[in-house]
């Protein structure tokens, strides 16, 4: 395989000005500052009325409004300068989903989380804010400056290796909370790198995917009546997987698990069209599961609660109840924003809302109506992802499309699933909704490649011979 030598000097190059509107994007970004400014100001209305105060009508936080919905202006508005002819549909539903997490961050009660700066000290809305910020703005410089995926494509190993490596210094030198090790310090900030991991697997599946399909699809592995792609070229990725999924499952980490599988599966699906190969690894899913139901006692924990939780509703069922009955107490269109979860000796109903149960959260006071529209904005960035696979100019960025518009709509199926007690509860965060730094950041990096990726004045891939 050879390289254009162009290519690899140039992954990344300071955006031309050559001005071209985005027409669509526009007017959804409109659409999508209203629906957040009438969400603010019936936030700020419900606020003021349970405190006793008269009602005036504005935005519970104007100027953390303005910040945001200017960002995302500033985002749309590099696009345009820079002549991009990206996606003009995923924008705006990353930057409704962004607005959300935000108004029910400014919601719930600021003292959730906090951290000081300088003597300053930040609420849970203020950090919600400050993360968007920068995760817009990774989303807006990779949609604009990057160019070329060599960077991605050739170094897949080194990726995987970095990935890994960051998985095994969480181990060793990680915060416990909880019981888990899933976060890394560094000075006053911490995260999780599995977040990171997700991005990088998808990378690596996509390279190597890419790479070997032809010998995947038309080379066979016999196991009785089935047909399954050869094992020697799938060796690579299984100890890829393997290496992750051992090191999460140390950690107690069965969201990334479940969601490292998942993505696996699907990707080998999309590159292969194999059915079998599917079947074999979900077999193997549920085989590993009963295993681990028997070793591992925080998963029998788990399973035990998904399966009966009002066997302790006070005690290890507590949270998942709780959820049940805020969408209980939703309905079809919801109590109203900033109207629900009433307090319980002072405290919220369901502990670890704002990362954990955001879904039920906006359950009660959105209703089913509410829970409806925001999974269906989760369709709308899969459908816009697998769209730009299918117009992809070659087959790496195609998978690589494929699987990062995939990485988020599982990851919200599983946060989703779980707080409707559909499957286990796994832990995971609700993408661009959930409080927190590192699944931001993550999950801006996806929409940004997903963005780069699209543009169809892009350089053309390495040439191959």
């Amino acid at each position: 395989m050879s390289e254009d030598p162009r290519i690899l000097r140039r992954p990344f190059v300071a955006p031309r000005f050559s001005p071209r509107t985005r027409r669509r994007e526009t007017v959804l970004l409109i659409l999508v500052a209203i629906i957040l400014t009438v969400g603010s100001v019936s936030l700020s209305a419900t606020e003021r009325v349970a405190a006793g105060q008269p009602i005036l009508l504005g935005p519970t936080d104007p100027r953390a409004l303005a910040v945001y919905l200017g960002l995302l202006a500033a985002v749309h508005v590099a696009q345009i300068a820079a002549g991009r002819r990206t996606d003009q549909i995923l924008l705006p539903a990353v930057g409704l989903l962004g607005g959300i997490g935000l108004l029910l961050m400014e919601r719930l009660p600021q003292g959730l989380v906090s951290q000081d700066f300088g003597g300053t000290t930040l609420g849970l809305g203020q950090l919600q804010l400050a993360w968007l910020c920068i995760a817009l703005t990774v989303i807006g410089v990779l949609a604009v400056a990057v160019r070329s995926d060599a960077w991605l494509r050739l170094y897949k190993y080194t990726w995987a290796a970095a990935g890994i490596g960051l998985l095994v210094l969480t181990v060793l030198f990680g915060v416990d909370v909880n019981g888990e090790r899933l976060s890394l310090r560094i000075g006053p900030l911490s995260g999780q790198p599995s977040e990171l991991l997700k991005v990088i697997l998808v990378v690596f599946l996509a390279g190597y995917l890419s790479e070997n399909r032809a010998l995947l699809v038309q080379e066979d592995t016999r196991i009785g009546p089935l047909r399954l792609p050869p094992l020697p070229y799938l060796a690579p990725m299984l100890a890829m997987l393997a290496m992750a999924l051992g090191v999460v499952v140390i950690q107690r980490d069965l969201g990334a698990a479940l969601l490292f599988f998942a993505v696996f599966l699907l990707l080998l699906y999309v590159a292969t069209g194999r059915l079998s190969a599917v079947a074999i690894g979900l077999v193997l899913f549920i085989v590993g599961a009963a295993v681990l139901y028997r070793l591992v006692p925080t998963v029998q924990e788990r399973v035990d609660i998904w399966l009966n939780p009002f066997a302790d509703p006070t005690g290890a069922g507590y949270q998942i109840v709780q959820a049940l009955h805020a969408f209980a107490r939703g309905g079809i269109v919801g109590t109203g924003l900033g109207a629900g979860l009433p307090r319980i000796g002072g405290q919220l109903p369901i502990p670890a809302v704002e990362t954990d149960f955001p879904f039920a959260a906006l359950g009660e006071e959105l209703g089913l109506a509410g829970i409806l529209a925001i999974l269906g904005l989760y369709f709308v960035v899969i459908e816009r992802g697998l769209r730009i696979a299918a117009a992809a100019p070659d087959e790496f960025r195609a998978i690589l499309a494929a699987g990062l518009s995939l990485v988020i709509g599982v990851q919200a199926f599983i946060i989703a699933a779980g707080n409707l007690k559909l499957i286990p509860l796994t832990g995971i965060t609700l993408p661009f909704i959930s409080y927190g730094g590192s699944s931001l950041l993550a999950n801006a990096i996806v929409v940004g490649l997903l963005l780069a990726v699209s543009d169809r004045g892009a350089e053309a891939p390495p040439a191959t011979s």
